[in-house]
């Protein structure tokens, strides 16, 4: 119970953090669609007033071998608090490190810590960050999200706790399956449903995805443009996860393109 209390808090803090953002416009843009109907919108910001435009103001994750080191799909245990494995978190302490699903340990790689702690650290203006995982299965799915509520940034302070509870006041935005109304397509559904619910343009994201089993940033690439800008989000590979040098890159790359 003290442990559920000492959590609760700390949520709370992290949301109080980002009360300082206002509404924005939509501007139109164009991407391809399932057809589905998506009629329930997020009402927050596209971005701080203090948004640094060198950086993303939305930063999207793939998960399965991109954000972390293992497939979900493969994974046949839902953890949970008993299942953490501690272990230091790059110099800032000891916390959660790991978690076991059954015998198999997931891990973030160490470019998704890197960025996550300097994001929590402030250092990318009023950039936020969600996940579009089309993982295979409602129970991948499951397994994913128990994950991200279990690993940890900084000691005492989890994945979830940072990407949903700061970023975007407690509101999972993060599209991850493919069980409709997604779909394996990220470029038909994960990211237009994204666009609309953050309207966040597409040409102010940044996307990082191993492109194992397709190539999703190329998908994305050219489905998900703004009609104004004839742009879409700016893409990384991951083919071995996300390491520092790939995190650098994406952001060097995003620079790059406001300079253009």
């Amino acid at each position: 119970m003290m442990h559920q209390s000492l959590r609760f808090i700390k949520t709370a803090l992290l949301i109080t953090a980002t009360a300082g953002f206002s509404p924005s416009l939509i501007t139109s843009s164009r991407c391809s669609s399932s057809g589905h109907s998506m009629t329930k919108s997020f009402h927050q910001a596209s971005s701080s007033p203090h948004h640094n435009h060198h950086y993303p103001e939305l930063c999207v994750f793939d998960l399965d071998a991109c954000f972390w080191d293992q497939e979900m799909y493969t994974l046949s245990k839902i953890p949970d608090e008993t299942n953490v494995v501690k272990g230091d978190l790059i110099g800032r302490g000891q916390g959660v490190v790991g978690v076991m699903s059954g015998r198999s340990r997931i891990s973030l790689h160490k470019g998704s810590l890197v960025a996550l702690q300097a994001h929590l650290d402030g250092e990318f203006g009023g950039m936020r960050v969600c996940f579009a995982s089309s993982a295979d299965t409602p129970l991948a799915e499951k397994i994913g999200r128990a994950a991200l509520k279990l690993l940890e940034i900084v000691p005492g302070t989890t994945v979830w706790d940072l990407v949903v509870g700061r970023d975007w006041n407690g509101v999972d935005i993060n599209q991850i399956g493919r069980q409709p109304p997604l779909s394996s397509n990220k470029s038909a559904t994960h990211f237009p449903i994204l666009r609309e619910k953050t309207q966040i343009r597409y040409d102010r994201m940044l996307f990082f995805d191993d492109c194992q089993w397709g190539d999703h940033c190329g998908q994305v690439e050219r489905a998900c443009k703004e009609t104004d800008s004839g742009r879409g989000p700016v893409t990384v590979r991951t083919p071995y996860g996300l390491r520092v040098e790939e995190w650098n890159e994406g952001l060097a790359k995003y620079a790059k393109r406001v300079h253009e």
